[in-house]
């Protein structure tokens, strides 16, 4: 098989998303409220005001116990849940539990916690009592998670409400991750379960790459089967571009059941909510890239289809502008591909979109000419109303079709001089096309003498008839020798017949021979061709006599005899009207 030229709008359409999955997980750190909503930055000369944070506020406390939650410190942890007696040994083991559910469904912004005392008390809940976060525990349905006051050997904090602490358990077995912490926990692998980069614990940081490679594995047997079942449907078909179009796009199906079995397997993994963000950002991107990159690759396929059609295999402008537009529309797909991918990651492209419209509608303004001979280009491409080196005529001018290019096209005249019209008042003008005659019509009268007889009349008809149909190239399905009108000065004989023959020149060798043959009948019947004749009378009239006593000052002249007249009308002419 022919290897694909590679485009050129590949290499910047691969470092693009290279660029957005280097960035995306780099611009997942920042905080979300950088700044309040509708203020922009800028210098202030004013020293920054700092919020004291309250020893005993809820964020104080949230705060502490993350960090000794990431530490595995879990005893002390504990200490921020409010406990019976009878469940004080369960503490260490709740708080972990705690930790890891907080870490699966909530990404705390510490900013928007309390840093007050008595905390928020504009919540609507009772003095001493703050929510901090929430846990879905159904499709549409979430439990509070409450933090309230508490005071121990004249030290005051918040902790964990008891109804929180009651919802531990429940929460952590509906963790998809369940059995494998009990697993690692079983067996003594607690470093297991710290916390790595990214917030990520270690297992998963294992399990990640494992997947990846299962992941690849499953996309290639399902991917592989879909084909082989595709491969059985295309063969039924006449048409070839279908299993051209399976073989380009079979990395992509590839890639898609791997993107497939990826997700799939996703929550398995248990990640926290950022880092499952993340990889859902990723997967969303995956798909619009496996889907512009099968149209990229379709493009290929049905632009060589076009390119092998007879239409385009006998023109090489066609193939030209099938050429570019395949490119054109190939970069129409990357910069849609492109824009659906920042899509994809949360980029707005909302004003990126505005800029483009209205930078293509000044396009459209700018370079009207250029897109109205353009779209004349495709017409003639399309239309086909000739090829080159066909001899046509356009409008008021003969000539040979010499190149037929995206702006213009160049004419040869007879003349040798070459006339260029821009193709899209090309498409608007009437087109004759003498190449595309199937055959060449012969249409001439001729007139004999008056002298001829009847019967050499009919001899020289059935004559002109016999020389018609003995010919190799006449079309015999039609021919007209008839006796038309007695003319001026001549018996005209009309004649109309076709000759199936390509070329202008072939067919005035036909032509040669035809009226040689006529030439041949015409003597062998005794008669002859007439030429245009025109008879002079000449009436000399009386001179007037002189008046008495007056001398005429112009005497008459005798006329001159008159001068023969030489005939330059040829056999066929129409003679003059009488009195010319």
């Amino acid at each position: 098989m022919e290897k694909t030229p590679r485009s050129p709008f590949l290499l910047p359409v691969a470092l693009l998303l290279l660029a957005i999955c280097l960035a995306v997980p780099c611009l997942a750190q920042v905080p979300a409220a950088a700044l309040p909503e509708g203020e922009e930055a800028e210098v202030s000369t004013e020293e920054p005001v700092e919020h004291e944070v309250a020893s005993d506020s809820p964020r104080a406390s949230l705060g502490s116990f993350l960090d000794l939650g990431s530490d595995g410190e879990w005893e002390k942890a504990a200490s921020f849940l409010v406990l019976p007696e009878s469940r004080k040994a369960e503490g260490p083991i709740l708080a972990e539990r705690l930790k890891v559910v907080l870490d699966k469904y909530v990404w705390f912004d510490l900013e928007k916690i309390s840093s007050e005392s008595n905390g928020d008390e504009d919540d609507g809940l009772t003095a001493g009592v703050d929510k901090v976060a929430e846990i879905p525990v159904g499709e549409d349905r979430v439990q509070p998670v409450y933090m309230v006051r508490r005071s121990a050997d004249d030290v005051s904090y918040w902790a964990f409400s008891p109804a929180t602490v009651r919802r531990i358990n429940r929460w952590y077995d509906q963790l998809p991750d369940r059995d494998v912490r009990e697993l690692l926990i079983g067996a003594g692998l607690h470093t297991l379960l710290r916390t790595g980069p990214l917030g990520l614990l270690w297992w998963q940081w294992i399990a990640l790459p494992l997947l990846l490679i299962g992941a690849w594995v499953g996309g290639r047997v399902l991917g592989g089967l879909t084909r082989a079942i595709l491969r059985r449907l295309t063969a039924r078909t006449d048409a070839d571009w279908d299993d051209r179009l399976l073989e380009r796009i079979g990395p992509q199906l590839t890639f898609a059941w791997g993107l497939a079995v990826f997700g799939w397997a996703l929550p398995s993994l248990g990640l926290t909510a950022e880092a499952h963000g993340i990889f859902s950002a990723f997967l969303k991107a995956g798909a619009v890239v496996v889907v512009f990159w099968a149209l990229w690759r379709s493009v290929d396929v049905f632009a060589e289809t076009l390119l092998s059609s007879p239409w385009a295999a006998t023109s090489p402008s066609a193939r030209n502008l099938l050429s570019i537009g395949a490119n054109l529309v190939k970069g129409a797909i990357a910069g849609a591909g492109a824009l659906a991918v920042l899509s994809a990651f949360g980029y707005p492209v909302t004003t990126l979109l505005a800029g483009l419209g209205i930078g293509g509608l000044a396009f459209a303004f700018g370079a009207q000419k250029s897109v109205e001979n353009l779209f004349g280009s495709v017409s003639l491409a399309i239309d086909q109303p000739f090829l080159v080196g066909d001899f046509v005529k356009v409008e008021d001018f003969v000539g040979t079709v010499e190149e037929i290019g995206i702006r213009s096209t160049r004419f040869r005249t007879l003349d040798r001089t070459v006339i260029s019209i821009p193709n899209g008042n090309l498409s608007d003008q009437r087109l004759e096309t003498f190449s595309a005659r199937d055959r060449m019509r012969l249409a001439t009268t001729i007139g004999l003498e008056y002298n001829t007889t009847h019967a050499q009349m009919i001899e020289v008809i059935d004559g002109f008839e016999r020389v018609l149909r003995e010919h190799p190239k006449i079309w015999r399905d039609a021919m007209v020798v008839k006796f038309k009108e007695f003319g001026a000065s001549s018996l005209d004989i009309e004649i109309m017949a076709w000759f199936q023959v390509p070329a202008w020149s072939d067919f005035q060798l036909c032509r040669q021979e035809v009226l040689l043959g006529f030439m041949k009948v015409v003597e062998d019947a005794g008669t002859g061709f007439a030429f245009p004749t025109r008879t002079v009378h000449l009436i000399n009239e009386p001179t007037p006599a002189p008046s008495p006593g007056k001398k005429d000052e112009n005497p008459p002249v005798a006329p001159a005899p008159p001068r023969p007249q030489q005939s330059t009308a040829k056999p066929g002419d129409l003679p003059p009207a009488d009195g010319e």
